[in-house]
Formats: C-alpha cells, structure tokens, sequence
C-alpha cells in the first residue's frame, strides 16, 4: 500500500471510529425508545408513543444515513477495481457493495414504517 492509499485507509478508520460513536448513541435511544413503548402499551400514554415514534424514525434517519456512506464506500471500491485485481478479490468487493445496498434497502423500508405506522402495529426490529 502506498502512502496515499494508506492515508485514505486511515482517514476511513477515523471515519469508522465516529460512526462507532453513533451506533453507542443509538443503542441508547433505542433502550429509551423500549422503554416509552412499554409505557404506552401497559398505560395506554398517548405521548409516550409519541415521544417512541419520534425516536424512531430519528434513529432511521441516521442508520440510512450510516448506510449510505457504506454504500457509497462500497461502490468506490467496486469503481477501483483493476483489471488485474484477482477473482477472488472482485468478487469480493461486489458482493460487498451489494450487501452494502441491501443493508440500505431495509434502511429505507425501515425509516418508511417507522414514518408511516401511526398505530405501532409493527415491531422494528433491527440487527
């Protein structure tokens, strides 16, 4: 690796590094988001569901966020690929890339539930 492509690759972990803050951040209003689900359905509390849709669709917003700077990551390396490149390693990369898209595909759906589901008749779920 030469020293631009190291940079890049230091810049991208530093990168990393945030949105590793961020999914800590969510876990937390996810946790919090449980709990004002629970109030809602044991005590009928209008405005914990409201307080819980809230949420919700604000941790939607920033997972596809998230990952469409994956997708995006994903599709500059497909991009980068030379001809020389081995199998192996293409094909690597593009099954990378389409699993990047799928994890922004149920991103998408996701945040269009969460938007959508006035009455919380689904359970979002997310791994």
């Amino acid at each position: 690796m030469d020293y631009d492509g190291l940079k890049e690759k230091l810049n991208q972990l530093k990168i990393e590094d945030y949105i590793w803050l961020i999914y800590i951040g969510i876990i937390f209003l996810s946790w919090y988001s449980n709990s004002l689900e629970r109030n809602y359905f044991v005590y009928k509390n209008e405005e914990s569901k409201k307080k819980y849709r809230t949420i919700m669709i604000i941790i939607f917003s920033i997972l596809v966020i998230v990952y469409l700077y994956f997708l995006k990551d994903s599709f500059n390396s497909l991009k980068s690929i030379n001809p020389f490149d081995p199998k192996k390693k293409k094909d690597l990369l593009f099954l990378s890339f389409f699993a990047s898209l799928l994890i922004f595909i149920s991103g998408l759906i996701f945040l269009y539930i969460a938007l959508t589901d006035e009455d919380l008749n689904v359970e979002l779920a997310f791994n």
